[in-house]
């Protein structure tokens, strides 16, 4: 279903390449007759998955029906609830979370029938879940899986995609962090992103949020419940981010839905399409702890000559040739864990692709700082400084501010507590090299950015102003830091007006405590907190 649209033909003719005589369906008829007359064997049909299904598949007697139409995002289970009741296996290259992630309902049903029913069978959830259980076997606890795919506009100027695309723009997304789930709007987060693989020529891509059935299946799927985010993109910045934009009016009101927009956009994606390059790419990043030290791997591909259009319906040839076989159970269910990387690997050998495995260096700016001497910590601070994923710490602490005016429009400024004891929680946040801190002190908030400089130095920044300490590690493992120089807006400022910080950290058991106190010359006493933090 779908056999003539640009997923669909591909697939049919693979399908036709394994011997399957495959019936094309659409709600063209012309068009489907035309191109299964491509295919040896292929018969084009009238099919409209939005009508009554059992009744156009009954006289269809198919051995195997798989809907490669979508969009999937608002979709209902008429299909494969008919299928279940004609008894006829079924699989879909659904991206829709909602869809994908629900398959699991017709379980019931799919069993006492006998009939397989497994959706998704494409990139996702198929290939990147084969991915991310091959890359985290041997790690003890899965801490963070980033996914990105950036896809020629080739790929991406179906009408059904380009819908796919606008159904989440703007609208909340629902990510596992730190142990509870949280919303971030569709299309945000953007970053640039490299896919290198060796031997090929690397790409440098714009890719941002976007809502995949991963999301909800991966945190389930290997040890430690991981926090996971998918970026997708095309490869001009643009695209991505109008979609950001478009998403922007969605948050803010002006737009209800993007989608709508698909009939106007969708032709201008078509044209555009014919200015783009013949290149795709896909990485996975999965970060964990094996034996106590931080770990990261990354697959990457990176296909050519615009045959990364060809990726996404690999799970479905591969599942087909499985039920040929007999050897799909019955039951309905995602594909996430049906296949493993290396059923892959022969299909993509033969197309014109490149992918790789590796494990690079972690980057966690007090390892980097330290670099050996990271190791003479103390357990419980070397815990709290190789954070891998958002992670969420809770203590308790007090706070003393200077009483100088100064001092308090200072503290002001900096959004330092106001005196007192409080519950504390510390939210740490890796991203690419840095780490942000977000500090509560009961309801008072205050963040700063970790990074290294160039010097080899730990930068801690609040808002313009950036802090650089050296790092000396105390006999018995403790930390201090020790302030080298200061910086405003970019600009050097003489250490001797700058702020005397006195920063410590040392281990109670397997608790974390912190001491910091900050004092300015002719303003005396800022702010000093202090207290423990349980991990």
């Amino acid at each position: 279903i779908g056999g003539y649209g640009g997923f669909g033909a591909r697939l049919a003719r693979r399908l036709a390449g394994d011997g399957w005589q495959v019936l094309v369906g659409g709600r063209n008829v012309d068009k489907a007759r035309t191109f299964a007359a491509s295919l040896s064997g292929g018969e084009g049909v009238v099919f409209d998955r939005n009508g009554d299904s059992a009744a156009q598949l009954g006289p269809l007697r198919a051995d195997l029906v798989i809907d490669a139409a979508g969009p999937f995002q608002h979709s209902d289970y008429r299909l494969p609830r008919a299928c279940i009741a004609l008894g006829i296996p079924y699989l879909d290259l659904a991206d829709g979370r909602d869809f994908v992630c629900g398959i699991g309902d017709l379980d019931m049903a799919a069993r006492k029938a006998g009939v397989t029913v497994i959706s998704g069978a494409s990139s996702l959830p198929a290939l990147s879940g084969a991915v991310v259980r091959q890359l985290a076997a041997g790690i003890d606890q899965v801490s963070a899986i980033d996914m990105a795919i950036s896809a020629t506009t080739r790929a991406s100027s179906g009408r059904s995609v380009v819908e796919a695309a606008l159904s989440y723009a703007g609208q909340p997304v629902r990510l596992w962090r730190a142990g509870e789930w949280t919303r971030k709007p569709g299309w945000s987060l953007g970053k640039r992103l490299r896919f290198a693989v060796l031997g090929q020529n690397s790409l440098t891509r714009r890719v941002a949020l976007a809502d995949v059935p991963d999301l909800e299946l991966l945190p389930a799927m290997v040890p430690g419940q991981p926090a996971t985010t998918f970026r997708g993109g095309s490869e001009f910045s643009v695209q991505v981010t109008a979609l950001t934009a478009l998403g922007w009016l969605v948050r803010i009101g002006l737009l209800r839905d993007a989608a709508r927009l698909a009939r106007w956009l969708a032709p201008f994606q078509q044209w555009t399409a014919r200015l783009g390059g013949s290149r795709s790419a896909m990485r996975v990043d999965v970060a964990g702890y094996a034996g106590g030290e931080p770990q990261l791997r990354r697959w990457t591909l990176v296909a050519r000559n615009g045959e990364g259009q060809e990726i996404p319906t690999l799970a479905a040839q591969l599942l087909a040739r499985r039920l040929r076989e007999g050897k799909l159970q019955p039951g309905a269910r995602h594909a996430g864990a049906e296949l493993e990387l290396e059923d892959f690997e022969p299909l993509l050998g033969q197309l014109a692709c490149g992918w790789a495995s590796e494990a690079p260096e972690p980057s966690i700016p007090y390892r980097r700082v330290l670099g050996l001497r990271f190791a003479d910590l103390a357990a419980p601070i070397r815990a709290i400084h190789q954070r891998l994923a958002e992670t969420v710490v809770h203590g308790e602490g007090s706070v003393e501010r200077g009483d100088s005016l100064l001092a308090r429009l200072l503290g002001l400024v900096m959004g330092f507590p106001p005196p007192g004891n409080y519950r504390i929680t510390v939210r740490f946040m890796p991203n690419n090299g840095r780490e942000r801190w977000t500090r509560s002190f009961g309801p008072h908030r205050f963040s700063s950015e970790m990074a290294v400089s160039s010097r080899g130095l730990l930068i801690e920044r609040f808002g313009p102003l950036r802090f650089h300490f050296a790092l000396e590690v105390a006999a018995d493992g403790g930390l201090r830091m020790v302030l080298k120089r200061w910086t405003a807006l970019g600009l050097p400022l003489p250490l001797a007006l700058g702020p005397t910080i006195t920063a410590s950290e040392s281990a109670d058991g397997q608790a974390f405590r912190f001491d910091v106190a900050v004092a300015m010359p002719l303003v005396g006493p800022v702010v000093h907190y202090r207290g423990v933090l349980r991990q």
